[in-house]
């Protein structure tokens, strides 16, 4: 069993006394009963993650929203700072396995904010990362029973809300289709996309869960 710990890295970045850019690194630290080893490594992982994403804040969003305040200022327009916020999910954590997902939410000044995600899924007792095909270990159903039933789950949606998908999803669904977007929950697993790869913005990062054949009714409700 893994016990899990946050760590944050946060600053506010000031030109001229004026904030341009606040950001949030939220992640996680494992301690674990199932291996001495690989718990630090896993660590390892997310804080050199949090490094490069506080990087990326100060050596290019920084940059960035100095040149915009600035413009903003030269040409007496309202300038709004910017934002970057990174926070984790734990969506699964049990025995030896967990799994979860960051987001890492960009607001650059424009109309509305920009989130991406990625997931992982680790095996404590080895360290490794699980693939999606660990757990559909036949490829030919993984591309045949997977995207008819994210086609079917969209043509069902759509009937409530017939703007929530572009158009051409069923090329889409395959076309943007990741490997590894995907994340654990009690008794399956959900497969997600990016903003904008198959909808329009004000429908978010879209799930689509696939339950495990075995799984036990006290175990799906927790």
């Amino acid at each position: 069993m893994q016990t899990i710990s946050k760590k944050t890295k946060a600053d506010v970045l000031l030109h001229n006394d004026v904030p341009v850019l606040t950001y949030t690194i939220h992640y996680p630290s494992f301690t674990s009963t199932c291996s001495s080893v690989t718990a630090p490594a896993i660590s390892q992982f997310y804080e050199i993650q949090s490094r490069q994403a506080e990087k990326y804040c100060r050596e290019v969003l920084y940059p960035q929203a100095v040149e915009n305040a600035m413009y903003a200022k030269d040409n007496e327009f309202p300038f709004h700072s910017y934002e970057f916020l990174s926070d984790y999910d734990v969506t699964y954590n049990e025995d030896c396995i967990t799994s979860l997902y960051t987001d890492q939410y960009s607001y650059l000044g424009g109309a509305h904010g920009n989130t991406l995600r990625q997931s992982q899924t680790w095996d404590f007792q080895t360290g490794d990362q699980l693939n999606l095909t660990d757990f559909f270990p036949d490829v030919k159903a993984l591309n045949n029973t997977i995207f008819q039933v994210i086609k079917n789950d969209i043509s069902n949606r759509m009937k409530d809300a017939p703007a929530s998908y572009f158009d051409d999803y069923p090329h889409l669904i395959r076309g943007n289709f990741d490997m590894n977007a995907f994340f654990l929950k009690p008794c399956g697993l959900v497969i997600y996309y990016q903003q904008y790869d198959i909808a329009p913005y004000a429908s978010g990062i879209p799930e689509f869960f696939f339950p495990f054949v075995d799984c036990t009714e006290d175990a799906a409700s927790s």
